[in-house]
């Protein structure tokens, strides 16, 4: 796999269309990625959870990441909360492909061994909105990168949402575009 960062436009053939549709005059002008591209095609389950969440939603949430590691389904996720970080230290355990989409740009962005594994086997694609900058996660950052997440996501699972959170409202914005959840 490519050890630099390439770059997709709206009017290239890998353009992922849902990006447009659902985004409209939103949507990112450039996406940069760095892994397998090939992996935008496949459908896509999105994960979702927020940065708090009640112990039973944790099992819950680490049950569904088992499965759809079994089950060889493709998740994007930002895996930016904690239970979005175990569950994708439970994907990262299968051979079937993933989506990580970091809320900053992935420029001089340091991988961990086990990202590097699974972006040299194929199987992981780093995916940002973002060419330069932020080099930190931002708020703001963090709300773009789950609208991408979202407008490319087949179906989605959302382990917890806090009422009147982010996620909450991604969830109604996915529920309007008909995004079945599993």
């Amino acid at each position: 796999m490519p050890d630099t960062l390439a770059s997709l436009t709206p009017t290239d053939a890998g353009w992922p269309r849902t990006l447009t549709e659902r985004l409209g005059a939103t949507a990112p002008g450039q996406l940069w990625l760095l892994g397998n591209p090939a992996l935008l095609a496949a459908r896509k389950t999105a994960l979702f959870c927020s940065a708090h969440c009640p112990g039973d939603a944790l099992l819950r949430a680490h049950d569904t990441a088992a499965r759809l590691r079994d089950q060889g389904e493709t998740v994007i996720s930002g895996f930016h909360s904690p239970v979005e970080q175990d569950c994708l230290h439970i994907l990262l355990r299968g051979p079937q492909p993933l989506i990580l989409c970091p809320a900053r740009a992935l420029d001089g962005m340091r991988l961990p061994g086990a990202w590097r594994t699974a972006i040299n086997a194929g199987r992981l694609l780093l995916l940002s909105p973002f060419e330069k900058t932020p080099r930190r996660v931002t708020a703001d950052s963090a709300r773009q990168r789950n609208e991408l997440v979202a407008a490319l996501a087949d179906q989605v699972f959302i382990a917890y949402c806090t009422s009147g959170g982010q996620i909450a409202t991604l969830a109604a914005r996915m529920n309007a575009w008909r995004v079945p959840s599993v």
